[in-house]
């Protein structure tokens, strides 16, 4: 049995309930209940950003055409689809019943905050994962571009300068010779799968060690001799922590978040607008039917690559900044958070499926499952066995969609 709505009444109806929402907050902020901390302000910044939403989507352009059709195929799809929201969201409720103070807007800013730096690694992965391959050299290049960029953005009265000698450098330079330093390792990743046809795991499973190796015989160049860096200039140090209306009780918004929003809004152009993000898609979808359309294989992987690696380098800066310090081992194992955070957000391994909206969503569930189970002192050994367990199920929903589609 199977009934048909419009388009304009499935938007209108869950405007309806972005409304109930918001209103539901506006009446538990006015009742003034404190034990639940900032929720109703959450609920309204929520209802509000789903009634917004789906009242563009119902008045845009060619938007109320479309009749969806419900039946038990497509809410089995549909429960299949938001599995993992849906056991992020039941846990979240659980942790806010054991524990109340996580309904506060300091700790929704805090997830945010370490959101940034991990969705800009994912949107530089997701190209590889595109294209059915992946990066396994991504926390490495993070790493590298850490120490490099920390190396010379210390302060002329460190004791323990990298470079005693080093003139004060303009801040943009050193940040820029640590990005570029990381292009070159991407094009090196992307040379060896275009020009070889090696597989993405070997090829990069090869540069991170290299670049591992590369950081290490840095970081342990004498005066410095693998000690941590630190002492870190206050320009290079506010690029990571500054924070933005910050007053009162309010902890103010963190500097990363409009540069990760940024570079998403361009991360989305490029995917969805150019014509190079568009021979990325028809690469992970169809190699075959890319090479007779006339996509230059050649030229896309080098680039897929060399644009991800810069987006780590990105990334590594800007973790540097935030921690107002480096060493070699930052970055260990960033990349299998990135892989799991985009599979969970519905990037397909077999290629060619990815949106840019489900990798935000993929690096908030990993993010708040783990910022949630540290909020309720869950052992790290248990936090490691259920980050594992939603990566087996993410894995085994994304090989369910490929194999219904055969």
């Amino acid at each position: 049995m199977s009934s048909v709505i419009t388009r304009s009444s499935y938007h209108k109806g869950l405007a309806g309930i972005g409304a109930l929402i918001l209103l539901a907050g506006l009446a538990l902020y006015f009742a003034s209940i404190k034990t639940i901390y900032d929720l109703p302000i959450i609920m309204m910044i929520a209802g509000l950003w789903i009634l917004l939403q789906h009242l563009y989507r119902m008045y845009k352009p060619g938007g109320r055409t479309q009749d969806i059709e419900i039946n038990s195929k497509t809410l089995n799809n549909m429960l299949t689809n938001y599995a993992i929201i849906i056991a992020m969201v039941v846990l979240v409720f659980i942790i806010c019943v054991l524990q109340p103070r996580f309904m506060q807007i300091r700790v929704v800013l805090d997830i945010m905050t370490q959101s940034s730096t991990k969705l800009i690694i994912a949107l530089g992965i997701c190209f590889t994962l595109i294209i059915a391959g992946c990066d396994l050299s991504a926390g490495r290049i993070v790493g590298l571009a850490a120490v490099v960029s920390t190396s010379m953005l210390q302060t002329s009265d460190y004791a323990n300068r990298f470079f005693p000698d080093l003139a004060q450098l303009p801040l943009f330079v050193p940040i820029l010779i640590a990005i570029l330093i990381c292009m070159v390792f991407g094009a090196l990743n992307g040379f060896l799968v275009a020009q070889y046809e090696m597989h993405p795991f070997i090829a990069t499973l090869a540069t991170s060690v290299i670049v591992y190796g590369s950081c290490s015989l840095y970081f342990d160049l004498p005066p410095n001799n693998s000690q941590p860096i630190g002492g870190v200039r206050p320009d290079f140090a506010a690029l990571g922590q500054t924070k933005f209306f910050q007053s009162g009780s309010f902890p103010g918004i963190s500097i990363l978040i409009p540069i990760a929003a940024v570079i998403t809004v361009f991360i989305w152009f490029v995917l969805n607008k150019t014509v190079f993000g568009k021979n990325v898609y028809a690469l992970g979808g169809n190699r075959e039917a890319a090479v007779v359309a006339g996509v230059n294989v050649y030229m896309t992987n080098l680039f897929i690559f060399i644009l991800a690696a810069a987006l780590y380098g990105i990334a590594g800066v800007l973790e540097a900044a935030r921690t107002a310090g480096a060493t070699n081992q930052y970055g260990q194992g960033y990349e299998l958070d990135a892989i799991a955070a985009c599979v969970v957000g519905g990037v397909s391994l077999m290629g060619g499926i990815a949106t840019v909206s489900g990798i935000i969503a993929g690096v908030f569930v990993f993010t708040i499952i783990q910022y949630g189970l540290q909020f309720i002192s869950v052992s790290p050994m248990w936090q490691q066995v259920i980050k594992g367990i939603i990566i087996a199920v993410a894995v085994a929903i994304d090989m369910g969609k490929y194999r219904r589609k055969v």
